[in-house]
């Protein structure tokens, strides 16, 4: 197969909760997870809850451009 018709492609999740307060002294760092998804069953950008360890809690890590 192409390498731009690729169904599954690999994407970046990034906490809510860290970008909006930005990176500050408390928190060195955003949390980020990677995963797959299938680009014909979800063509919208990707919403999990995931735990972000900079938080120490469940937020909604949303898909980030690569």
């Amino acid at each position: 197969m192409d390498k731009g018709k690729d169904i599954r492609i690999i994407v970046i999740l990034e906490c809510t909760c860290c970008v909006q307060q930005g990176v500050n002294k408390e928190s060195p760092g955003i949390s980020r997870y990677i995963t797959q998804k299938n680009r014909h069953n979800t063509p919208n950008r990707l919403e999990l809850r995931k735990f972000c360890q900079y938080c120490k809690k469940y937020t909604i890590h949303r898909e980030i451009k690569k």
